[in-house]
């Protein structure tokens, strides 16, 4: 039997929790009704929100925070939010 080697992880996970940390963050300014830019291309974002009424037109892009150049996407699920309610 041989000796299963242990991998050390800590320097990704240090980077995804950062990474985890900003968009978290990015998210709740957004949601506040601040300005926030693409880190990318220093373009403004904006921030896409479900049809609020059944009239209302649907619209081609899922909600979430969006980037004109396409840098930034981050997918919200409101899905999730509605059932806190």
């Amino acid at each position: 039997m041989s000796e299963t080697q242990k991998l050390d992880f800590s320097a990704v996970n240090g980077t995804t929790q950062e990474s985890f940390n900003q968009q978290k963050n990015l998210i709740k300014r957004m949601l506040k009704g601040n300005s926030a830019e693409c880190s990318e291309c220093k373009k403004p974002l904006t921030l896409q929100l479900p049809p609020n009424t059944r009239k209302a037109k649907p619209t081609d892009k899922a909600p979430g925070i969006y980037c004109a150049k396409g840098c930034t996407d981050i997918e919200l699920d409101m899905e999730a939010v509605a059932l806190l309610k």
